[in-house]
């Protein structure tokens, strides 16, 4: 069981980008706004304590549990070394392939943390793919790498992962992810489309209390393929899969034509939409809310939310990168726990 204090977690990203900036003024916020889920940043000190004195702030505080977090958050950042050190200095925005194994160990010990039930989430700082490529890194990214982490871990439900991004009211949910556009329209398939349909109707009933959630299913085509005269993906994939679903007392739409489907109206009858590649879902929650948008793991044992942005090396190490999508995904984080327990 989880103590009254559930720290939690944050992996600190690639230290030459701007993680280490915004999780120190993530936490000169958070300290004095939840006092029961102190803030832990997961990585090596020596990534954060020059950071702090360039933004005035007071210098970041190793503890070696997460339990020694609540003293440590009134006064300063508390460190949990992740026992593998940055072996390069860190060049603010200059991105080094001999940071991956502190930025892996980083993300590791978070999982390791909340599925030992010493802390409640874990929220993760940008990377940046090529340089952990470099090293060896063989995941597409964050997200397949904590499946694989969580692989053999108990989980009720059908099991992730599956990207959601909120931001602005908005919540999408996507059915391909990194994938170039001419490769990702190959991927919709009905059995995937079905997949993560009853994914995100588990987790918006797990991770978000609704009790009887509504789906809007995007299509593919101009107008959803205006009856198959533009295309006839929603005849043949994706309108036969909603039906399949409705049958089984799901609410889920037809296939919606995309340009039509995200405007304020049109948002307030539904609580999830299903979008079927990544710029589908990504342009209309950034739009709403370009600072403040969360990127949420779906059908994970753990909780896992991180900031809808990269790394930002153009700006890094110039004081100027906005902690707002850092605190909404910390936010996003604690009211799915919230839910969960």
């Amino acid at each position: 069981m989880m103590s009254r204090l559930s720290p939690v977690v944050v992996s600190m990203g690639d230290p030459a980008g701007i993680g280490p900036e915004i999780i120190l003024k993530a936490w000169e916020r958070w300290r004095r706004r939840d006092e029961t889920h102190p803030l832990v940043a997961l990585g090596d000190l020596s990534a954060f304590a020059p950071i702090a004195t360039q933004l005035g702030l007071p210098q970041p505080r190793a503890i070696a549990t997460t339990e020694a977090a609540a003293t440590v958050m009134p006064d300063a950042l508390p460190v949990l070394d992740v026992g593998v050190c940055l072996h390069a200095p860190v060049q603010a925005g200059a991105a080094d392939p001999a940071h991956a194994a502190c930025i892996k160990a980083a993300i590791e010990t978070g999982v390791r943390l909340c599925l030992d039930k010493r802390a409640c989430a874990l929220v993760t700082a940008p990377i940046a793919k090529t340089v952990m490529y470099e090293a060896g890194f063989s995941f597409p990214g964050h997200t397949e790498f904590l499946a694989e982490l969580c692989a053999d871990q108990p989980f009720e439900g059908p099991r992730g992962p599956a990207m959601m991004l909120a931001g602005g009211g908005l919540r999408v949910v996507l059915v391909t992810i990194h994938e170039a556009l001419s490769r990702a329209i190959g991927l919709i398939t009905p059995e995937r489309v079905e997949a993560i349909a009853r994914l995100t109707d588990a987790a918006l009933r797990r991770d978000f209390a609704i009790a009887a959630p509504r789906l809007a299913l995007a299509g593919l085509n101009p107008h959803a393929g205006e009856g198959g005269a533009l295309g006839d993906e929603e005849i043949r994939l994706l309108n036969p899969v909603a039906a399949k679903l409705r049958a089984e007392g799901f609410d889920i739409t037809d296939a919606l034509p995309p340009d039509t489907m995200f405007h304020a109206e049109a948002r307030a009858g539904y609580d999830a939409a299903i979008c079927l590649y990544h710029d589908q879902g990504l342009i209309p929650v950034k739009t709403l809310d370009f600072h403040g948008g969360v990127n949420i793991t779906l059908g994970l044992p753990i909780v896992r939310t991180s900031p809808d942005h990269g790394t930002a090396f153009a700006i890094a190490g110039q004081g100027i990168a906005r902690p707002d999508s850092l605190l909404a995904a910390l936010d996003q984080a604690v009211q799915i726990a919230g839910c969960r327990a």
